[in-house]
């Protein structure tokens, strides 16, 4: 857990403290719920899942379906809008910032949100759809709405992907 909280602290020097981040941080607190209702999900306790979920969702103005997986020290800065969607899974160290969505583009019950790798950032506002790859070290610029896969290293600096 002190690694998790140390990664918002070493990124943003606004943070005065752990005991700060942890308490005050919405995407701290989002993730800590996400991770129950993640448990629950994957022990088939949809109900649950889902109202731990809405509770999160509630605090937080941060939405990750339980069904998202969520890998180590992912830091969601400001967070308010951010959506995660069921299929979706997120790497270690990456950085979402607030008005986030990793969507999908079908209804149908397959893979259908994306895949986001270590060490990915996430403008403000960008849209992520579809089952597509953002490969590790990608940056994906603010508002940018990406619909194809997207190779390690590069930069999406508009919605011209």
């Amino acid at each position: 857990m002190y690694d998790f909280l140390n990664a918002y602290k070493s990124y943003d020097p606004a943070a005065k403290s752990i005991l700060e981040i942890a308490l005050l941080y919405p995407g701290p607190k989002a993730i800590f719920f996400h991770r129950i209702a993640h448990a629950l999900y994957c022990l088939n306790f949809f109900f649950l899942a889902r109202l731990v979920s809405e509770l999160s969702r509630f605090l937080t103005g941060i939405e990750i379906h339980p069904g998202a997986k969520i890998g180590l020290r992912l830091v969601i800065d400001h967070g308010m809008g951010v959506v995660v969607g069921e299929t979706a899974e997120v790497g270690n160290d990456c950085i979402i910032f607030h008005g986030v969505t990793l969507g999908g583009v079908k209804f149908d019950p397959v893979k259908r949100h994306p895949t986001i790798q270590d060490k990915v950032l996430i403008g403000a506002g960008a849209k992520i759809l579809g089952p597509i790859v953002i490969e590790t070290g990608a940056k994906i610029g603010a508002n940018a709405v990406v619909t194809k896969t997207v190779l390690a290293g590069t930069v999406v600096r508009d919605s011209a992907q």
